[in-house]
C-alpha cells in the first residue's frame, strides 16, 4: 500500500469542441507539463491519467441542441411540475434504457452502459459558450474513449499511461456527489480481496475494493467543477494493470438487492 497518494491537475488544454482531436491534445498537455519541469517532472509506473466525461463528450460530438428537442406530454408535465427545462426532460427520456423512477424533480435511468444514474448523465454544467441551449451525453463507449487517450500518450510519451474516463455520480442515502469510472483502460477496475487475510489474519469474504472509483474521486479532488480542469494525474495509488471494462464494475441484477 502507498503512504502517500498525489493529485496533480494538468493544465493548458483549453475549450473543448466537437471534433477535436482529444488525445492528441492531451498527450500534448502532458508533454508540455513534463518540459516544464512541472510537479510531475516524469511518468512513473504508479501513476493513472483521470479524464473527465465532459470533455470526451464534446470532443466526440456526444452533445443535443435543446433548440431542435420537441418534448413529450410527460416531460412538459414533469418540468412543469419541478421547475425543470423540458427539452432536457425530454432528452434524458430518449436516453434511458430504463426509467428506475421520476419524482421530486429527479429522474433515475438505467443508460445504454448500464449505469443507474441521475439524468442518464445528460448534463448542462460546463459545457462551453453555448451554455443554456445544449446538454452534454454520456460517451457512448467511454472504455473506447479512454483506449484511445492511452494509446496516444503511449505513442508520444512511450509510457505506458493507465486512463480513467470520470463522472459525478450522486448515492443512495447521502447527499452530495462523488467522481466515479465511468470507463477504464490499462488497469482493473475492482481489487478483489475476497480469500485475502486481514491485518489481523481473518479471512476477508466481502472485501471488493472499489479502486477505479476511488481514484476518479481523488482527481476529482484537484479539479474541482469550476476551475476548468478537466484531467489530473493520480499518483502514488495502488492498483493492478490490466485490460478491463467498466461493466465489470456494474452490478448484475440478480445479485442488486436494491433494484
Amino acid at each position: 500500500m502507498a503512504d502517500r497518494v498525489e493529485a496533480i491537475a494538468i493544465t493548458g488544454l483549453g475549450e473543448i469542441v466537437p471534433g477535436d482531436d482529444l488525445p492528441t491534445l492531451i498527450a500534448d498537455a502532458l508533454a508540455d507539463a513534463l518540459a516544464a519541469a512541472s510537479d510531475i517532472e516524469t511518468l512513473r509506473d504508479d501513476d493513472v491519467l483521470v479524464v473527465t466525461q465532459k470533455i470526451v463528450s464534446k470532443a466526440e460530438g456526444a452533445i443535443v441542441d435543446l433548440t431542435t428537442v420537441e418534448p413529450s406530454a410527460v416531460a412538459i408535465e414533469f418540468a412543469r411540475r419541478y421547475d425543470r427545462d423540458a427539452r432536457q426532460v425530454e432528452v434524458v427520456l430518449r436516453e434511458a434504457k430504463r426509467v428506475v423512477r421520476m419524482a421530486n424533480g429527479v429522474i433515475i435511468t438505467e443508460t445504454q452502459h448500464g449505469f443507474v444514474c441521475a439524468n442518464g448523465g445528460i448534463d448542462a454544467s460546463n459545457v462551453g459558450p453555448a451554455s443554456g441551449s445544449i446538454v452534454t451525453l454520456l460517451p457512448r463507449d467511454p472504455d473506447a474513449s479512454a483506449d484511445r487517450i492511452r494509446a496516444a500518450i503511449r505513442a508520444r510519451l512511450d509510457h505506458d499511461l493507465p486512463v480513467i474516463v470520470s463522472d459525478s455520480f450522486g448515492r443512495p442515502w447521502r447527499f452530495g456527489i462523488v467522481d466515479v469510472a465511468i470507463g477504464v483502460s490499462g488497469l482493473i477496475p475492482l481489487d478483489d480481496l475476497r480469500g485475502e487475510p486481514d491485518a489481523d489474519g481473518r479471512i476477508m469474504r466481502s472485501t471488493v475494493r472499489a479502486v477505479a472509483d476511488e481514484l476518479a474521486s481523488a482527481a476529482e479532488l484537484a479539479l474541482g467543477k469550476t476551475a476548468n480542469r478537466p484531467i489530473a494525474l493520480v499518483r502514488g495509488a495502488s492498483f493492478r494493470r490490466g485490460e478491463a471494462r467498466i461493466r465489470g464494475a456494474l452490478m448484475p441484477a440478480e445479485t442488486d438487492l436494491f433494484r
